[in-house]
């Protein structure tokens, strides 16, 4: 009886650390949540004025350089970019993306390239053989402006020499708190009718005159609107990195304090009945002796 006391007390003890660590990173995960969702939505600001910016130049499609519209280009290597984390304990986050990328391959028919922010897509795709072309393995809450410009050059630099023909972005979007959803989406070559919707809510919108040329002016404008929507897609995927980890951390902190109780009922039972025994063994000597 003494050693199963001794055991469920190491077993409390080890419970309770465990407890303090998860309640401790739950805590964390909260301030770097609050600080990612003011970034996150400072950005949108930019990303909105960019995206107008884009869909007023794109309204006038014969304009457009024909290499940046989809109708005009025939689609045989695409490249997505995968935004993950680099660290675990965030429950489900990257199982999810990871394994909606996966099923969204399957039914792929071009070839097919990535390009991986975080370690843990990068980790995952690699050993099953997929063809890793860009790698930046710092955590998306980690990645500045600049890096993801350094992201996107090559990208941009493949599309522009034709070894990709399109390049589509795979990140988590952020709800709220309790609910993120998976993203796929194609960032080149343009979808004209999304950019038109965005325009025709401008009444000020007129034909722009380009200068020096209209596909210098677009070489320049399309990285540009490319490396924001990465930056924004990293800051969003961030945020719904640390709200996951929260809510991972959340629930091991609660599951945590439930089996305290359950073994200090354990403890409570097992002492009990020692104090029971040594009762007997009392009652018994004191008739012995009678």
């Amino acid at each position: 009886m003494a050693e199963q006391m001794q055991d469920i007390k190491r077993r409390i003890k080890s419970v309770s650390s465990t407890e303090r660590i998860t309640n401790a990173m739950k805590l964390v995960s909260a301030s770097k949540l609050r600080r990612s969702k003011n970034v996150y939505e400072h950005s949108q600001g930019f990303l909105a004025d960019i995206f107008q910016s884009m869909a007023d130049a794109l309204v006038f499609a014969e304009r457009v350089p024909r290499e940046y519209v989809d109708s005009e280009k025939e689609v045989k290597n695409k490249c997505y970019v995968l935004i993950t984390s680099s660290n675990g304990l965030c429950g489900g986050f990257n199982t999810t993306i990871i394994k909606a990328l996966e099923e969204h391959l399957q039914t792929e028919n071009a070839g097919v390239k990535l390009a991986t922010i975080g370690t843990k897509g990068k980790d995952y795709f690699e050993r099953r053989g997929y063809n890793i072309a860009v790698v930046h393995d710092d955590p998306a809450d980690s990645i500045t402006f600049e890096e993801a410009k350094k992201v996107v050059a090559p990208l941009i630099e493949m599309y522009d020499a034709g070894i990709i023909d399109e390049i589509d972005l795979c990140y988590t979007s952020y709800i709220n708190t309790l609910k993120q959803e998976v993203v796929i989406k194609k960032l080149l070559p343009f979808h004209l009718e999304d950019f038109h919707a965005a325009a025709s809510l401008d009444h000020m919108v007129h034909e722009m005159e380009y200068d020096p040329s209209p596909l210098e002016v677009f070489h320049y404008m399309v990285p540009r609107y490319i490396e924001l929507q990465l930056y924004s897609a990293a800051i969003e995927s961030a945020t719904c990195e640390h709200a996951a980890r929260r809510s991972a951390m959340e629930n091991a902190n609660d599951n945590a304090r439930d089996m305290l109780s359950a073994l200090q009922i354990h403890y409570n039972r097992a002492r009990q009945a020692e104090i029971t025994d040594e009762i007997i063994e009392i009652v018994a000597g004191s008739e012995a002796q009678r």
